[in-house]
């Protein structure tokens, strides 16, 4: 579905924000695109959308040049940014009338189910409406938009957490096997139950690119007064240390998301006992 290759990009009288960065994802997944503020997750989504245009490289989505943003591109494709863009006059109800045109398989009675469920009045004018509110009306579009590539730029910002664990249930329960969803976000705790996958981007290289089943398959995530010898990534808590080690005998443990990328980050090694993981510069 995606395939990025030596994508070089950067802004004006700035550094340089990738260069060089390879990345393919295939469809029917669930990706987290996870890192620090600043490391360029949502220009990513802008060069993915045909927002923003590479300097250098090769950039393909379904088969279409984002920058060209032909119309059958744009139907199978919607993004949710990070800030509000709907009109203050709107509605809901009305936003759906205006937008959903343009997506041939937009389902409308998901929308407003999904309206329902985030509780969102669908006749309240969006300038009524708060941040995490207008924020609830674009997911509920997206998740009924019928796009095969859905991008979502930090989707949990300004949710509470009854709405955040509601986002997660219908995210995973509405998405179809052939549609694929990438998720951009620094706040990692929101969304770890809900990945097939996860890409970590830092300092301008995606650092790993691994499906969580073979995380969960390759390694063990443990908390202990010391680390085993084996272990490539510690970090203190109140009673010891958790960490992570390559998986021998162990049963299979929970990923926690949060130390992972901290570990990736950091510079741990996951290539030798992983080898199933896309690490950069191979």
């Amino acid at each position: 579905m995606i395939h990025v290759e030596n994508l070089h990009f950067g802004y004006p009288k700035k550094p340089t924000l990738f260069s060089e960065l390879n990345w393919e994802a295939p469809e029917g997944t669930i990706i987290g695109l996870l890192g620090k503020n600043g490391a360029g997750k949502s220009s990513f989504l802008r060069i993915l959308s045909g927002i923003l245009f590479p300097l250098d490289g090769a950039v393909t989505v379904n088969g279409f040049v984002p920058r060209k943003r032909q119309s059958q591109f744009l139907q199978e494709l919607f993004l949710v940014p990070d800030e509000s863009y709907l009109h203050s006059g709107l509605t809901s109800l009305g936003y759906e009338k205006i937008t959903s045109p343009f997506y041939p398989r937009f389902d409308s009675a998901r929308f407003r189910k999904l309206l329902d469920t985030f509780e969102v009045g669908p006749t309240v004018r969006v300038k009524d409406l708060s941040f995490g509110q207008q924020k609830k009306v674009v997911l509920a579009f997206a998740l009924s938009s019928g796009c095969s590539l859905i991008l979502m730029d930090e989707p949990t910002n300004g949710l509470d957490i009854s709405s955040k664990a509601a986002f997660r249930k219908e995210l995973v329960s509405v998405i179809r096997e052939d549609q694929t969803v990438i998720l951009a976000t620094h706040l990692i705790k929101d969304l770890e139950n809900t990945l097939d996958r996860v890409v970590i981007l830092d300092q301008g290289k995606i650092k790993l690119d691994a499906a969580l089943s073979d995380l969960a398959d390759g390694y063990y995530f443990g908390t202990a007064a010391q680390a085993p010898r084996e272990a490539i990534y510690v970090q203190s808590t109140a009673l010891g240390v958790q960490y992570i080690e390559p998986r021998k005998s162990q049963a299979q443990s929970s990923i926690n998301l949060e130390m992972l990328f901290q570990g990736v980050v950091n510079g741990a090694d996951f290539s030798e006992a992983f080898h199933s993981s896309k690490l950069a510069n191979l």
